[in-house]
């Protein structure tokens, strides 16, 4: 049985267990990274106590346990997201994982062709396209929002034409929630003659994601948003599609041969794999899918919109001169907002002295800061194991912070 018990759940991750400041931690940064379980840390240490070894190159005990684990943690993400083991490549993050597809199947690209993205992006998700452009004489093409927040499909209809190869966006964005329609965004990429990258680094943790069922070209995630190390991600790539495009970069699991005349590349995924991998948290990633794996995604989506709610009012009716940043009707658990006359670094640093954890600044979405008129945002997300007293010890350190700056 799935499970739903989101009180029990907490007891699963030790950080949530310490004080800051001689007080519980309320951890309301999940957007950023969220915290790991438990057993991903107990396969990490694992795999650094007994099988440390390198992949697929050994012919010995460790090495083999350590390419089994690696390996079968690809299997997992494969189930995990409905995809086939040769589609699922490791990288460092969401980051690379978008910079790989850029430098790749953007040498295609000429003058004169056409990068579509939104004005909700996170900086990862445009300044590769930037640069992309730059190279070839593609010209980057942006989609705005509207003042909730939500993206404006009718723009994005509009500028979608034959000179559109590449469309990139946000599954939900990082800055405001917002969740954008991205099966019927890539149906319309897709008709329109484009290849279709989504980035999903804020959707996996919270929701479930079905490669087949979206039908994008590509999908980028990051195993820290989803209770796994830092310095490990995904990129699944649709298997046609990698199997044209060039290695990314060379050296070590990418090649079959090596000779001064010619190499040749080993077959998908490791062709996108250079180098000797970051085997431990691959492996870390993988227990943490396992985790997920267990969890109610159904509860979860019902859990974190009741906290989402919650959190809202209590904020507009508590907190005097409180403003929310983003009101999208279709929003994941995140919560940007600003009140008048206090700097939101100001309130990052009062309510972090309550045990209360949020993040501050421009989110690495300086358009979308642009775009609402303000130089940064004050941001508490949550995940399936926040419950209603964070919320209360958010307002509790939010109303300290008031009283400070207003007396």
């Amino acid at each position: 049985m799935l499970r739903r018990d989101f009180a029990a759940i907490r007891q699963d991750f030790p950080a949530l267990q310490q004080l800051v400041h001689g007080k519980p931690l309320a951890y309301l940064d999940n957007a950023a990274s969220g915290q790991s379980p438990r057993a991903v840390h107990e396969a990490v240490a694992q795999q650094q106590s007994h099988d440390h070894s390198n992949v697929h190159r050994g012919v010995h005990s460790l090495s083999e346990r350590s390419t089994a684990a690696y390996e079968g943690a690809r299997h997992k993400i494969g189930r995990f997201i409905n995809a086939s083991i040769e589609e699922v490549i490791f990288t460092r993050g969401t980051t690379e994982s978008i910079n790989l597809v850029a430098a790749t199947f953007g040498q295609r690209l000429k003058a004169g062709d056409e990068v579509l993205i939104t004005w909700l992006e996170h900086h990862s998700n445009i300044v590769p396209w930037q640069l992309l452009c730059e190279r070839t004489g593609a010209r980057l093409v942006v989609t705005p929002i509207r003042d909730d927040g939500s993206l404006d499909t009718a723009e994005f209809d509009r500028q979608l034409g034959k000179r559109t190869k590449i469309v990139a966006f946000a599954h939900v964005s990082n800055a405001l929630g917002t969740i954008n329609p991205v099966a019927e965004m890539t149906a319309k990429a897709h008709a329109a003659g484009a290849v279709v990258l989504i980035d999903g680094a804020q959707a996996v943790p919270h929701m479930r994601v079905d490669m087949r069922s979206l039908d994008c070209d590509f999908y980028a995630f990051s195993g820290h948003k989803m209770f796994g190390p830092t310095g490990t991600g995904v990129l699944y790539g649709k298997r046609t599609l990698l199997a044209e495009m060039p290695p990314y970069q060379g050296g070590g699991d990418m090649i079959l041969t090596v000779s001064f005349e010619a190499t040749t590349y080993n077959s998908l995924p490791y062709k996108f794999e250079a180098g000797t991998p970051n085997i431990t948290g691959v492996v870390g990633l993988g227990a943490a899918v396992d985790y997920l794996e267990e969890i109610d995604f159904d509860a979860v989506a019902e859990h974190e919109r009741t906290l989402l709610e919650y959190a809202t009012q209590r904020l507009l009716d508590d907190i005097p001169g409180a403003r929310v940043i983003g009101t999208a009707a279709q929003k994941a658990s995140v919560l940007s907002f600003v009140i008048d006359g206090i700097h939101p670094h100001d309130l990052g640093t009062i309510v972090d002295r309550e045990g209360v954890a949020i993040r501050t600044g421009h989110h690495c979405a300086m358009p979308v800061m642009d775009r609402f008129g303000v130089p940064a945002t004050a941001r508490a997300s949550f995940a399936f194991y926040n419950d209603y007293g964070d919320v209360d010890r958010l307002i509790a350190g939010l109303t300290r912070a008031v009283e400070i700056f207003r007396g």
